[in-house]
C-alpha cells in the first residue's frame, strides 16, 4: 500500500492534519517529517515494531543504529532521561528549540529495544512547529532517524516532492511542509556532563557556553 502525502503549513500547522498523523502513528506506522534540519523518518516510540521496520528500511541493526528522539519541550526530556545536572539543562534551555542533538543518559522509560546495547539516547526539540506538535497530540517522543546515509547530501533528502516518490511503498506516510535542509543537527555529548561536540551541523553550539 502506497504512503499517504499529506501537505502542512509548517508555521501554522492544520491540527486536522497532524491529528491524522498521530492516528498513522498509533496504529505502528512509519512516517516522513520535516525537522529545522533534514528530513527525518520516525515513529512512535513505544511500538516495537514500527522501528524494527525503520531498521529494516535503512538496513541497519539495532546495535548500529543512533535512533534519537524528538520532543514537545524540556519538560518532556526529564522523563526519558537521568542525571540531567543544572549546568546541563541551562545550556539546553538556551539552545531548545534549535538543530542540536543532546546526548544524554537513558532513563527506565526509554523502551527496552533503543537502549540494550546502550545507555544514552538522543534528544532533539527542533524549531518546528510540525514535528512538535505531533509530539505533543501523541503524548510521547517519537523516533527520528535521517534519511540518507550519514556522509551523503542528496537532492532527495531536500524535495518532499522526491522523497515521497523514493519512499512511497517503504513508509505510510510522507509529510509536505516545504523544502528542508540538507545540513544535519549539530550533536552534543553531555553524559558527562561537559559539552563534547561529536557532529558540527547546522547549529553553532559554541554560542550558548
Amino acid at each position: 500500500m502506497s504512503a499517504e502525502l499529506i501537505r502542512i503549513h509548517p508555521d501554522n500547522p492544520d491540527m486536522r492534519k497532524i491529528d491524522q498523523v498521530v492516528e498513522i502513528l498509533r496504529d505502528g506506522g512509519v512516517i516522513i517529517y520535516p525537522t529545522d534540519t533534514v528530513y527525518g523518518m520516525g515513529c512512535d516510540i513505544f511500538n516495537q515494531k514500527a522501528i524494527e521496520k525503520i531498521l529494516r528500511i535503512k538496513g541497519l541493526k539495532m546495535k548500529n543504529a543512533n535512533l534519537s528522539f524528538i520532543c514537545y519541550d524540556l519538560s518532556h526530556i526529564s522523563e526519558y532521561t537521568r542525571h540531567l545536572s543544572t549546568p546541563v539543562f541551562k545550556v539546553m534551555k538556551k539552545a531548545l528549540p534549535g538543530p542540536f542533538t543532546f546526548i544524554l543518559e537513558a532513563s527506565s522509560r526509554v523502551p527496552k529495544i533503543l537502549h540494550a546495547n546502550k545507555k544514552t539516547v538522543g534528544i532533539r526539540v527542533p524549531n518546528h512547529n510540525i514535528p512538535r506538535e505531533i509530539v505533543n497530540v501523541l503524548g510521547n517522543p517519537i523516533i527520528t532517524t535521517s534519511i540518507h546515509d550519514e556522509d551523503e547530501v542528496v537532492e532527495y533528502s531536500t524535495d518532499p516532492g522526491l522523497i515521497f516518490e523514493k519512499y512511497e511503498d517503504l513508509v505510510d506516510a510522507v509529510i509536505d511542509g516545504g523544502y528542508g535542509n540538507n545540513v544535519p543537527s549539530t550533536i552534543v555529548n553531555c553524559v558527562d556532563d561537559e559539552f563534547e561536540v561529536i557532529r558540527e551541523g547546522l547549529g553553532d553550539f559554541n554560542q550558548f557556553l
